[in-house]
């Protein structure tokens, strides 16, 4: 016991902090602001401990705290590099807590009815208690898969065009500046277009999943030819050249060169543009519609998505509204799970094509 305080206290003399005094300081700021919080919440009428409050109080006290010992027993130098360490470790807390919160309830939510009716059965003729939302889960999947098959051969092949082909040309320039236009704009505007133009030829009111699909597409494209437009131009000359001097054509140096080495960061690309359309709920309530039978035909009749389903079963909950807002909540923990899912899958693809190094 008096080597480890005499190890200590010269660890102390020896201008630096010992390893524990990190975790003994957050831990007493942690304490010091539950007791602050805990006596203001006797004093007051509200019941709820305000969790948040403590932890941001604590952070702020240990901040304070930190750097003070630490510039009295090493120097300024290693107070300011604790001080930033602290803070931007708080950074990061403070940005994973929202997730972290969001999939918990989410899960705590949904998980209630995660059960073989709700993925055997649709809400044809339930009203209340019953029900699940297989259609939802069909339709949101072909409708986001036509979208993908329209809108990756179309953006990848924009990208290819401005990085090998246009140069600055004034058509490279208008595709561009077009291209950051239709990348902000709202995905309601998306659907208009597409409920427009068929209106034209089937007559207002129209509805089918290739609707959906299309609509969805024009929000994709846009972020498919950015990602793979600045992937592609991060590939080394060198490797071009290298073809080039082999006597290898041009297009097949894109297709045996330039596209394998940056597969992985495409299909990244290519993930993100369908993480950013797969829960739009707007577009889709104009142009897929939504109906209570299963439609696994995308050029006939309506056809219900997940965020659609969220969305009517939580502004329509029908006789019993605790049912309703529970498959309400499976919906939604049931398209994150398809998203991890197409993620994973991206990974693995990404993996299998990318360009195999021999030592």
């Amino acid at each position: 016991m008096t080597a480890v305080v005499t190890r200590e206290t010269s660890s102390l003399a020896a201008g630096r902090l010992p390893k524990w005094a990190t975790w003994v300081t957050l831990v007493a700021a942690m304490a010091v602001s539950g007791v602050v919080f805990a006596l203001i919440n006797m004093g007051s009428a509200a019941s709820d401990f305000n969790v948040a409050g403590t932890l941001v109080v604590g952070a702020i006290l240990y901040l304070v705290v930190i750097y003070v010992l630490s510039r009295l027993s090493e120097s300024p130098r290693h107070a300011i590099d604790r001080f930033v360490t602290a803070l931007v470790s708080s950074a990061f807390i403070i940005a994973i807590i929202p997730l972290v919160s969001l999939l918990y309830t989410v899960i705590s939510s949904g998980i209630e009815r995660f059960d073989v009716e709700y993925f055997s059965s649709s809400m044809r003729g339930v009203v209340g208690t019953g029900g699940g939302a297989i259609h939802a889960i069909w339709g949101t999947i072909l409708i986001t898969l036509a979208a993908t098959i329209i809108s990756v051969p179309i953006g990848l092949m924009t990208s290819i065009y401005l990085v090998e082909y246009g140069g600055k040309g004034r058509i490279a320039k208008a595709i561009t500046f077009f291209v950051d236009v239709m990348t902000g704009i709202p995905s309601i505007v998306a659907g208009l277009f597409i409920f427009a133009v068929f209106s034209i030829f089937l007559g207002p009111g129209a509805s089918m999943g290739v609707m959906g699909s299309l609509a969805l597409a024009v929000l994709m494209i846009p972020v498919v030819v950015r990602s793979s437009e600045e992937l592609l131009r991060i590939v080394p000359n060198e490797l071009r050249e290298a073809a080039y001097a082999l006597g290898v054509p041009k297009w097949r140096t894109i297709v045996k060169v330039v596209l394998p080495t940056t597969i992985a960061g495409i299909m990244t690309g290519i993930m993100l543009s369908i993480s950013r359309v797969i829960g739009e709920t707007a577009p889709l309530l104009l142009t897929a519609g939504f109906t209570t039978s299963l439609n696994m035909n995308l050029f006939d009749g309506r056809m219900m998505t997940l965020p659609v389903f969220v969305y009517n079963q939580y502004q329509n909950q029908g006789t019993n509204p605790d049912e309703a807002v529970a498959r309400a909540w499976a919906g939604a923990l049931t398209l994150i799970l398809i998203v991890m899912a197409l993620n994973l899958v991206a990974r693995l693809i990404a993996k299998i094509f990318a360009p195999k190094l021999r030592g």
